[in-house]
């Protein structure tokens, strides 16, 4: 068990208490601080201003997060950040982690079976949330202050419930923001899918995609992937192909002239494309379809 972690699996199959390591209140001007890490999860609350949060991610790779009032970042233990203050910020920062259940009140593993959000939550590692909060986890944060400041930080029954509750509060805040960029996301998924069809026929790439729905072409990717199974070029291809299908069974345009109805160049290339995804040459396809319809009409004769 990393005691410090929020998404450690141990807290959904033993029993561990959640415990309050240290709470501040500070008012940032111009500062940058330098990389450090905790052993705990770390809530960094801005209640006005902004910030950057810079951290080590994965290859040595640096990332950031501007956090805005009423915004904040639930970064977890042992993740290199700093925080970068270009003007001024008010924060309240509260740093938590897990010791063995002593009893007394639920330990996380009981609330996380009672709470699916929660569980879904911890089961879900990241190295950051960040969240907008509609004022619930600022309440509950400042309750658990208050509490921690009156009972002088020695860990009691109402501080372990308050940290809990603000655990589902924030993890119910994950769902909602999850079910948000899902929505959106279908939104961006279908608006690229119309302008393929719109434009099928010119040779456009993913930039001109992304630049029309105003994503950035990776995100555009990775989100459409995750909708569709399948990258913008593959479904792109897959709509050229039950075009062309079309006017080499309704037209009588062309073989060698069909690939500039669809947008590819090369026709060497669309017969590639056409033969692996139909398992049939373009002319092998319409004179196919043309002998099925002839002996469609021979047998109405009959």
């Amino acid at each position: 068990m990393r005691n410090g972690s929020i998404f450690d699996a141990d807290l959904l199959n033993a029993h561990y208490s959640p415990r309050i390591y240290a709470y501040y209140f500070k008012q940032w001007e111009e500062f940058q601080m330098a990389f450090h890490q905790h052993d705990s999860t770390e809530i960094m609350y801005v209640i006005h201003g902004e910030c950057l949060v810079e951290w080590d991610g994965e290859a040595g790779k640096q990332d950031k997060v501007r956090l805005t009032k009423g915004e904040f970042i639930l970064l977890d233990s042992n993740v290199p950040h700093r925080l970068i203050v270009e003007h001024t910020c008010r924060m309240l920062n509260v740093e938590f982690g897990f010791t063995t259940h002593t009893g007394g009140f639920p330990s996380i593993k009981q609330v996380a079976d009672e709470e699916e959000t929660l569980r879904a939550m911890v089961a879900s590692p990241v190295s950051y949330l960040k969240l907008q909060d509609p004022d619930e986890v600022y309440h509950c944060l400042k309750a658990l202050v208050l509490e921690l400041d009156e009972r002088g930080n020695d860990g009691g029954m109402l501080d372990r419930m308050l940290l809990s509750q603000l655990l589902i509060r924030i993890s119910r805040l994950r769902r909602e923001a999850e079910k948000n960029r899902w929505q959106q996301a279908e939104h961006y998924v279908k608006t690229s899918i119309e302008f393929m069809y719109q434009n099928y026929d010119r040779n456009i790439l993913v930039q001109e995609i992304a630049s029309f729905v105003i994503l950035h072409p990776g995100y555009l990717q990775r989100i459409f992937k995750a909708q569709t199974g399948q990258t913008l070029m593959e479904y792109l291809t897959a709509i050229r192909m039950e075009k062309a299908k079309m006017l080499l069974l309704h037209t009588d345009i062309q073989v060698a002239d069909i690939s500039d109805y669809v947008g590819i160049g090369s026709r060497q290339y669309f017969h590639a494309l056409f033969k692996k995804h139909s398992k049939l040459t373009p002319i092998e396809f319409r004179n196919s379809m043309n002998t099925h319809r002839y002996l469609e009409l021979r047998s109405e004769d009959f």
